[in-house]
């Protein structure tokens, strides 16, 4: 039998062998690019909240004069809270550390506060019992719970020297009876 000539086997096997380079090439291509896909480098997370007591700040601003309708043993005075990051803070408690002292604070807790904004606080403190506040209040402070969305926190503030001079002269009136 006559052999087939070499010419036009080559023919066809040239035709597909291009489609069959085609393919891998395209295949090649595919994987490489899946692969830099699936290993590209991942965004970094976003950083975490800082802590509520790291953002928030209280100021003492003033006593205020009592009026007719306060209790005898009772004063006030006022702070102010600034919260300075992007998230808001919300107060869910204020104390002080005397057994004899009450604290009510208005706004009443819990509320929130917004980052940037300055928030006054009136704070009304009455005594229960004056042998269990001191005469001469050294360094008082607030102990104020804070939460925003990483944690829930309870710092005491302490608002200065003229916040300890007021605060023990509204101590001294009114106890004036009992320290005497």
């Amino acid at each position: 039998p006559p052999r087939p000539r070499r010419e036009a086997l080559a023919r066809p096997y040239g035709r597909r062998r291009g489609a069959v380079l085609a393919t891998l090439l395209a295949a090649a291509v595919l994987a490489g690019g899946g692969h830099l896909y699936a290993t590209r480098p991942r965004p970094a997370p976003p950083p975490a909240p800082l802590h509520p007591t790291q953002v928030t700040v209280i100021h003492y601003l003033k006593p205020q004069a009592t009026g007719r309708g306060t209790a005898s043993r009772s004063f006030v005075f006022d702070v102010e809270m600034i919260v300075e990051s992007d998230l808001p803070v919300t107060v869910t408690r204020i104390s002080q550390p005397y057994a004899g002292l009450s604290v009510i604070s208005s706004p009443r807790t819990p509320f929130r506060t917004k980052a940037g904004s300055p928030r006054k606080i009136t704070i009304t403190m009455q005594v229960a019992e004056c042998g269990k506040v001191p005469r001469n209040v050294g360094l008082p402070f607030l102990d104020v719970t804070l939460r925003n969305t990483r944690a829930i926190q309870t710092h005491s503030f302490i608002l200065g020297p003229r916040y300890a001079r007021d605060l023990s002269r509204a101590l001294e009136v009114a106890c004036s009876n009992d320290f005497g």
